[in-house]
């Protein structure tokens, strides 16, 4: 039971639950930038929300079944076929053995996710199977796929229910995005804070699995240069010497020596795996009880789709 990689795009690599509990050994989370996406993509084949499954980013990718199956795709927004036939997004797919998948370019959002019945086996470091690309681990041979790569699928544990995302659990892939965030560790550092939140940033070309460079306005930040090195987390934004912010995402390592300026809210988090270079951001000022009250009120709106959402969000 296997999967063909035709073209492997940009980047696509097998993504899963993140590696919990490894921080203090300097091993980061790892796992889907845009976990949401993921887990809809694993709802919709019968799979757990946690399941691995390709994370395809930007360029798309193409592959072939090698057997009869399942497969969704969520996540950002592209055109997307079966042998050359329109294939709609969060919607159960059936795939014939011989069947060929094109997930196109993203015209909106930076990442597309496709889960298969069963799931994909993957190779598991440290608890994850999610790649880990800077230690080069995980995932398939801990390296983004490429053409000819055969997946291995698993088996589904049941019969596989042809299900649709219901358009209000659909979330918006927008080229204009607000996330909510709060001060931080070193907030105080910045003599021009105020702007934090009244800034609309660019998304730079520097953006990755590992962060995403903050462009267009500057801070003064009060630092040496020799901060000793703190703390650091996916959502965490920090403030370089050359003022531009840079908020590190799902691969950025567990330590830093930059000022902590500001925080992703955790209920937000998820978002910044859709953030492409040119996409317009603001930052909403929340305070952590407040935060706390929406994390709480948007878990029990999807937890009517996606039960157990308090592992993904």
């Amino acid at each position: 039971m296997t999967i063909q990689v035709l073209n492997p795009g940009l980047q696509t690599t097998i993504q899963a639950a993140p590696r919990a509990g490894m921080r203090h050994l300097g091993v980061p989370t790892s796992g889907a930038a845009d976990p949401l996406s993921m887990a809809l993509a694993n709802k919709l084949v019968g799979n757990d929300l946690l399941a691995p499954a390709l994370e395809v980013t930007l360029t798309g990718m193409s592959f072939r079944a090698d057997v009869n199956t399942q497969i969704a795709i969520t996540g950002a927004s592209a055109a997307c076929t079966v042998n050359g036939k329109p294939a709609q997004q969060h919607l159960t797919l059936q795939l014939a053995s011989g069947d060929e998948v094109h997930i196109g370019p993203a015209e909106k959002g930076a990442r597309s996710y496709v889960a298969f019945a069963g799931g994909l086996r993957a190779d598991e470091t440290l608890g994850s199977q999610s790649t880990y690309l800077p230690a080069g681990f995980a995932g398939f041979k801990g390296r983004p796929l490429q053409k000819g790569d055969q997946l291995d699928l698993g088996k589904p544990s049941k019969i596989v229910e042809l299900l649709q995302t219901p358009a209000e659990y659909r979330p918006p892939i927008l080229d204009s995005w607000t996330i909510r965030a709060g001060h931080s560790s070193e907030t105080k550092l910045l003599s021009d804070a105020d702007r934090l939140f009244a800034t609309k940033f660019t998304i730079g070309n520097r953006s990755d699995r590992m962060g995403l460079r903050l462009e267009g306005t500057k801070f003064d930040i009060r630092s040496d240069g020799r901060m000793p090195s703190a703390p650091v987390f996916p959502g965490t934004i920090q403030c370089p010497e050359d003022g531009e912010l840079f908020v590190l995402s799902v691969d950025a390592g567990t330590t830093g020596g930059y000022p902590r300026v500001a925080k992703i809210a955790r209920l937000d988090l998820h978002m910044l795996g859709q953030l492409r270079p040119g996409n317009q951001l603001m930052l909403i000022e929340r305070e952590q009880s407040d935060a706390e009250v929406e994390l709480r009120e948007k878990h029990t709106y999807w937890n009517a789709w996606l039960p157990g959402i308090e592992r993904i969000i």
